[in-house]
């Protein structure tokens, strides 16, 4: 039996954990479960991957989020009849069917050196305090998460990072800062992040990293990818520079 439906427009209404949707005539959203889970993270990523590493025809972006995955595609490189939402959709859907946890591709363990606490990140006693742990615990307890990270956004190389201990999980700041360094290490409910650039944010600061996240011109520019495991090390004030600078 089939598992889908057809949906209003022709729009593949699943009930297989899934749909497609047209965003404007260039791009197809593939949605999964509407909820931010590192089951649901782990199939966006591994049908990016594999739409990365065989791109179907026409298809030009592929761009993994918490829960979806957009694929920009050329219509004018489809074949003339179904119109090209229609025939990409047929292939992705071909896809899911056959599966795809294998397809994530090899996983990266990247090792990030931070500086916690002090002018480097400034909430951590706060944070050690509505978590009714000491400062130091809260060091021990982020480094020992199982971080991965679930996507990046906001500002080019910013990741998303899942896995973060619950025991640290504390709301926003009721007032966000207007300005953030760049490399702060920062959590939020049950993330951690890292703002790759100066910009305005309410996540709560534990720490800084002299990492730079992104680079336009390397390649890749971001430093760190989606399903890119992270492992923080924890380094002293008299480091930041020398690491910086390398």
């Amino acid at each position: 039996m089939n598992a889908e439906a057809a949906g209003p427009a022709g729009i593949a209404a699943s009930t297989a954990g899934w749909r497609i949707v047209p965003l404007g005539d260039r791009c197809l959203i593939v949605e999964f479960e509407s909820r931010v889970d590192a089951q649901i993270s782990r199939k966006a990523r591994s049908l990016a991957h594999r739409l990365l590493e065989r791109p179907p025809t026409g298809v030009v972006d592929v761009v993994p989020a918490f829960c979806t995955v957009a694929v920009y595609y050329r219509p004018e490189r489809f074949a003339p009849g179904a119109a090209p939402f229609q025939q990409l959709r047929l292939q992705i859907e071909a896809l899911l069917h056959a599966g795809l946890e294998a397809a994530e591709g090899p996983a990266r363990v990247v090792r990030v050196p931070v500086c916690y606490g002090g002018e480097y990140g400034p909430d951590l006693e706060a944070v050690a305090q509505a978590c009714g742990m000491t400062a130091s615990e809260v060091i021990l307890a982020h480094v020992a998460s199982d971080h991965v990270v679930f996507m990046l956004g906001f500002s080019p190389g910013f990741p998303y990072i899942g896995g973060l201990d619950p025991r640290l999980s504390v709301p926003r700041r009721p007032t966000p800062r207007t300005h953030i360094p760049a490399g702060s290490v920062a959590i939020a409910r049950d993330q951690s992040a890292i703002y790759s650039y100066e910009t305005p944010g309410g996540w709560n600061l534990i720490g800084r990293t002299p990492m730079k996240l992104f680079d336009p011109l390397a390649e890749p520019p971001c430093r760190l990818q989606a399903g890119d495991r992270i492992r923080f090390v924890p380094i002293v004030p008299a480091e930041f520079a020398p690491v910086a600078a390398a």
